[in-house]
């Protein structure tokens, strides 16, 4: 039995459309004995939503299973002021912050999404707006650094590149909050009270999930679904432990495995 933490995006779904066999994988998971974290970048949705989307596609999961982004900048920014450039629906998960317009002490950017409103949060006027308070002072969050992400559509740029300008512009670097941050990973394996050398990383990124769960001395199986690119996997220096066709497939490759 091992602890595994599963990515949501690109491993149980692309743009809401699940990939098959993900809830028959996590019912054999969990009859073998694995212990299970859902662990996402996702900042689009509050932790209730994602939950009940995965539960729609018929994966069997508690809320506090989940694990989001904005739960950890709540944590990390707790009790200050803070100008957040974020979807409005995960405003419920920033418990304890103060969200401010303008004099804020840290600015806060998550990611995009496939609707009209990144638009608005990621308008030049809130950009400029929050170069303006980081170069007053203020520190400069995000709850992920992702380039891009695979929708039904194709691949659709992130959120990443406006944190990379607004450190160029500002000069400073970012606090990510999310994969593949030490922090997250620590986090998720106390949540299933496991060591790293005895968890394993389950995602479609070879940046966030693989190498991020690597670097904090876990293993790791890649997905050849959402992300996933053979020719990144082959010119890269980055290698997991293994990889399987879809999610479906992990529950035998484990079994064969450990």
């Amino acid at each position: 039995m091992a602890a595994i933490l599963l990515d949501v995006d690109g491993v149980f779904h692309v743009s809401g459309e699940p990939i098959p066999g993900g809830s028959e994988a996590v019912e054999r998971l969990r009859a073998n004995g694995h212990r299970l974290r859902f662990i996402t970048n996702t900042t689009t949705r509050s932790r209730t939503q994602l939950a009940n989307e995965l539960r729609a596609m018929g994966i069997e999961l508690d809320d506090d299973e989940v694990q989001t982004t904005p739960a950890a900048a709540a944590r990390a920014l707790a009790g200050k002021r803070v100008l957040a450039l974020t979807m409005h629906a995960i405003v419920p998960d920033l418990d304890g912050i103060e969200l401010v317009g303008e004099d804020a002490e840290a600015v806060l950017l998550g990611g995009a999404d496939e609707t009209p409103e990144t638009n608005l949060v990621f308008s030049f006027m809130n950009l400029a707006r929050a170069f303006q308070e980081l170069a007053a002072g203020a520190e400069l969050y995000s709850l992920h650094k992702n380039r891009w992400w695979q929708t039904k559509h194709g691949p659709l740029l992130d959120a990443g590149a406006f944190v990379a300008g607004l450190e160029y512009a500002a000069e400073t670097e970012a606090v990510v909050l999310g994969k593949p941050s030490t922090a997250y990973f620590e986090a998720a394996l106390a949540a299933v009270d496991a060591d790293a050398n005895l968890a394993w990383m389950v995602g479609d990124d070879v940046e966030a999930d693989i190498a991020g769960a690597q670097a904090h001395g876990m293993k790791t199986v890649l997905v050849r679904t959402g992300k996933f690119r053979p020719d990144v996997v082959e010119r890269g220096r980055i290698r997991p432990d293994g990889i399987v066709s879809s999610i479906a497939h992990l529950p035998e490759w484990l079994e064969e495995n450990l």
